[in-house]
């Protein structure tokens, strides 16, 4: 009887993975994981943490397995939100969700289900694994949920073999509301719940409150930029090389203030995102307003009128060679090789067709059309069918 820790967060997904795996008869440990008790940044009263501990207490008790709960609020600390707030910080957008599978649940939270004489760990995800052999050798595949509508691979997208080798994810090929059915007959108190939102384990907390804790208000202004701007005006160039015209379209325009009109203030570049349309209190326009870069240094948001602004669509981006990760590392591409994938740049998002091109200092990948707000500290991640097979961050 093999030997498994599930992580149970307190919601339904989580619960009925335990369940599933406790009839398929392994041996089957519940551990929750406590990633923050810092009263000082949860902004509600509410304590989410203790409710969703609650819960996973009882759906442990309903399935009859043995239960505890582990606090990893110092490495999340370290790991995740210092992280998350160097890079806000610099005027990128982190992602927590992917980071905290890579880091805290797959990494951290593994490591004490392997001392609990664990064979593997499984989580609630909407995913799958596959397993192959090639050359001798077994390989670890990461597969799409059936449920395409919550498919949940792009999370898991820096996975290694080794964590893929030791990972389960029973609800894999179940739908949303097969697993709630399961959930309601099961009499579980997770059957109702609604699906946790905000950051990954923090719970009820919005990230602008978030990062107003360490991050300080900074008035500064917002610049609206014309679709006409002359900066848009670039003459099509012949290019020597595919390096030089990929190059070409992944460019960061620099923008400044000269380039359109001072049209609102806010209160730190660094809160704001690419693509982003709420909390710009800018009205009076014909068109939403969405932003389409920030500067940190001179604490300036560039934005543009719409979602088909030029400043918004991009065809191409880079990725640096020390954060491109390979789940696949069999199929590791060498400079100057080329791969024909489907690739997203954020979670939902329907994939896209692209190419990979391996350079000599990174990656780039080019879009068959154009997409809009590729932002700097996200990842970007490729497929090839519902595999997914590697990721890295957009640079």
């Amino acid at each position: 009887m093999k030997r498994v820790v599930v992580g149970l967060s307190g919601g339904v997904d989580s619960s009925v993975a335990a369940y599933l795996l406790k009839e398929k008869g392994y041996e089957v440990i519940g551990l929750f994981m406590k990633n923050w008790h810092d009263d000082s940044v949860t902004i509600s009263n509410e304590c989410p943490w203790l409710d969703d501990s609650n819960d996973a207490m009882l759906v442990a008790n309903k399935l009859n397995i043995p239960f505890q709960t582990v606090d990893l609020s110092e490495q999340y600390k370290e790991r995740i939100v210092d992280y998350m707030f160097k890079e806000y910080e610099k005027g990128r957008t982190p992602n927590p969700d992917v980071l905290c599978n890579r880091e805290i649940k797959f990494d951290v939270f593994m490591d004490i289900a392997l001392e609990l004489g664990a064979d593997y760990v499984a989580t609630g995800h909407y995913c799958r694994k596959g397993i192959l052999e090639k050359d001798g050798k077994v390989i670890y595949q990461l597969l799409s949920g059936v449920d395409t509508n919550k498919d949940q691979s792009y999370f898991l997208c820096q996975l290694s073999q080794e964590q893929l080798s030791k990972s389960l994810f029973p609800i894999g090929e179940l739908t949303k509301p097969e697993v709630r059915a399961i959930a309601t007959k099961l009499n579980l108190v997770t059957a109702e719940k609604k699906d946790s939102q905000g950051l990954c384990f923090i719970g009820k907390v919005k990230l602008p409150d978030f990062l107003q804790q360490q991050l300080k208000p900074k008035q500064g202004v917002i610049v609206e930029v014309p679709e006409n701007a002359s900066i848009y005006n670039v003459i099509k160039k012949q290019f020597a090389t595919k390096e030089n015209e990929l190059q070409y379209l992944s460019r960061k325009i620099d923008y400044s203030i000269e380039n359109g009109k001072v049209v609102g203030e806010h209160q730190g570049a660094h809160y704001f995102t690419k693509g982003q349309r709420k909390g710009l209190a800018v009205g009076g326009t014909p068109e939403p307003l969405f932003v389409i870069d920030t500067s940190v240094i001179d604490n300036i948001i560039y934005t543009g009128q719409g979602k088909n602004h030029p400043g918004l669509l991009k065809k191409a981006l880079f990725i640096n060679n020390n954060d491109i990760h390979w789940i696949r590392e069999d199929l590791t591409l060498n400079t100057n090789e080329t791969l024909e994938v489907d690739a997203r740049i954020r979670y939902r998002q329907p994939l896209q067709k692209a190419i990979l091109y391996k350079v000599e200092n990174g990656m780039y990948i080019e879009f068959e059309s154009l997409q809009s707000a590729i932002t700097e500290g996200q990842f970007a991640a490729w497929y090839i069918k519902d595999e997914l097979i590697g990721s890295g961050v957009i640079s």
